[in-house]
């Protein structure tokens, strides 16, 4: 077989995207030669191609499924890393995050209006006409503000406390008044009786003195008021006993400077029972 010669050589040269194994050589083929041209990576339709930079005016992925074309996506898709948006970005539709979002602020405006602050502040509604409607429980760790502080919502029946910026629950009321009702019957009873003459120095009358309700001083004579013909005895001069259904009035005949006599009339006001 005869020998070709070319009368000007052959020469290729590489270009963006392949590599030749004879780039820039003159070739006047007066030999079988071999050339070789690469594009760096497997291009087939089951292959995994990357590019540096895609240009085109429309990018259809899965057979429709995904479209990117201009600057819009249609269609759905998982996002297993990280995504940075340096400008805006709007949805218009409902956006679901199963994980957790983090934002330095959050405004929402549509039929309500709320800001969520980083530092952990919310602010509801932007007029004072809005109204605020919560449905189920509410839980505060710290106070609230409605033109004075408040810190909590107590349920002290004693009331030990003294707060000042604490709000009574109705059992707190209740229990803390509770036993001012007794107090208050005690406080009421005012009863006069007139006693029998037992002794120069003793008389007696049918009745018997009220039990001081729990925290209320113990009755005593102080409670009570006694005359003798009209006129009121001295109070340290006498002393009373609770015998059975009887009060025993006791005078200190020395001190009070006189006797009692079978014809006195002695009259007791004071916190009888009845």
């Amino acid at each position: 077989m005869p020998n070709f010669r070319l009368n000007q050589p052959i020469t290729f040269k590489e270009g963006t995207g392949f590599t030749i194994d004879q780039n820039g050589i003159e070739l006047y083929v007066t030999d079988h030669t071999g050339v070789v041209f690469s594009i760096g990576q497997a291009v087939g339709s089951g292959s995994n191609v990357q590019f540096n930079e895609v240009t085109s005016s429309k990018i259809i992925i899965d057979n429709g499924s995904l479209i990117l074309s201009s600057d819009t996506i249609s269609g759905s898709f998982t996002q297993t890393g990280d995504i940075s948006v340096s400008d805006n970005l709007v949805i218009s539709k409902d956006l679901t995050i199963e994980g957790i979002l983090t934002a330095e602020k959050i405004e929402t405006e549509v039929s309500q209006s709320a800001t969520l602050f980083e530092s952990g502040s919310t602010l509801f509604g932007d007029d004072i006409d809005d109204e605020q409607y919560m449905t189920g429980s509410m839980s505060l760790t710290s106070s609230f503000t409605i033109g004075h502080k408040v810190t909590e919502i107590s349920n002290d029946t004693s009331l030990t406390d003294g707060s000042s910026t604490a709000i009574l629950t109705e059992n707190a009321v209740k229990g803390f008044y509770e036993p001012f009702q007794d107090n208050a019957t005690y406080m009421r009873k005012s009863f006069a009786h007139t006693g029998s003459f037992v002794g120069s120095s003793t008389a007696s009358f049918t009745a018997a003195t009220a039990s001081a309700p729990s925290g209320l001083t113990s009755t005593s004579k102080e409670d009570f008021m006694f005359f003798l013909n009209g006129t009121i005895m001295e109070n340290n001069s006498i002393t009373i006993e609770q015998d059975d259904t009887s009060l025993l009035l006791k005078v200190n005949n020395d001190t009070i400077g006189y006797s009692l006599e079978n014809t006195d009339e002695i009259v007791a006001f004071g916190k009888f029972n009845t």
